[in-house]
């Protein structure tokens, strides 16, 4: 396992992605940013203790797809990392391969405050890519939405318990920025409390701030997918002492998992499409059966009071369904 072996584990991804395309071809992707802490043990290279999580391992890059959840690529990272290091390179890759082999496709983005960088922003408004990041709290981004504050002031005027919420926007500029950029915000009372809660968004996209608010939050369905990934596929297992051989077999769980999910999404019986590996594990694929073989075939005799031998054959007719060139 080398750096070799690293870019053609990144080539098949790429290349079963199209075949997948091919047979459903997505009307949109949302490129889903986030990093995650694979803890080690031992002392592999690049083990490190990362502050936010407060422990030890590697820190790697992700992004995931937010509607089907397939994980479009990873990079493991040294502990130390920062959220946002190194994103504009890890994502180029990604938003060439869509512009030119999935034109038709529309690209955006999300990402927490984490990765509010300059250089983000620029990537995705160069390369056509509409994205919504969260702004980390400030009291110049308070001062501009002061007039949220008189608005929910107004709306709790009679009624100090319950839950509000206001919606707005404004022009931003901060110190690094060479131009003003959009800002749609959120100020909300929790129900219970006095207090007022902020929240900022800085954004390419033209829909309406509570649209954008709302639609910034559905990110948090990506912690699903993290841990899905983690406890299903063992995306942990970083237990090499060199870190490339670390890289490379993430990789393979990494292809593991995108393969799981696309037979999930494309084959698996419809009424199980919204679980979990393990669960799909334990009812479709550790089945008691009887091998019979015969001078021409291989037979495998099922339970008749198999609870889920429905599922099975439902998948097993979907998969002779498929319709995919391979060459």
């Amino acid at each position: 396992m080398d750096e070799d072996s690293l870019n053609q584990f990144l080539s098949i991804n790429q290349i079963l992605r199209k075949k997948v395309y091919s047979i459903q071809m997505p009307e949109a992707i949302i490129l889903d940013l986030d990093s995650t802490l694979l803890n080690a043990y031992g002392k592999q290279e690049g083990r490190a203790f990362n502050f936010h999580y407060q422990s030890n391992g590697y820190h790697p890059l992700v992004c995931y797809d937010g509607i089907t959840g397939d994980l479009i690529k990873i990079q493991l990272r040294d502990g130390t990392q920062y959220s946002s290091t190194g994103v504009v390179d890890f994502l180029q890759p990604i938003l060439d391969e869509y512009l030119e082999d999935f034109p038709e496709i529309k690209l955006l983005l999300r990402g927490d405050s984490g990765f509010a960088t300059p250089s983000l922003y620029k990537q995705c408004e160069e390369n056509g890519t509409g994205y919504v990041i969260r702004l980390k709290e400030n009291a110049v981004l308070r001062d501009k939405a002061s007039y949220l504050v008189d608005e929910l002031d107004e709306i709790t005027k009679n009624n100090k318990v319950d839950y509000a919420v206001a919606y707005g926007e404004f022009m931003y500029q901060a110190g690094p920025w060479p131009y003003e950029r959009r800002v749609v915000c959120k100020a909300e009372k929790p129900e219970n409390q006095m207090t007022y809660m902020y929240t900022f968004v800085v954004t390419n996209m033209e829909s309406s701030p509570e649209y954008l608010i709302k639609f910034y939050c559905k990110r948090g369905l990506m912690e699903n997918f993290i841990k899905e990934s983690k406890t299903g596929f063992d995306f942990a297992s970083v237990s090499s002492h060199t870190r490339i051989v670390n890289a490379n077999r993430l990789q393979i769980h990494a292809l593991a998992y995108n393969i799981f999910n696309w037979f999930r999404r494309l084959v698996l019986s419809a009424n199980m499409r919204k679980q979990r590996i393990d669960t799909v594990r334990l009812k479709l694929l550790k089945i008691a059966a009887k091998i019979i073989r015969s001078a021409r075939y291989i037979t495998f005799k099922l339970c008749s009071s198999c609870p889920y031998k429905n599922e099975f054959y439902e998948t097993l007719s979907n998969i002779s369904k498929l319709c995919i060139q391979l060459e």
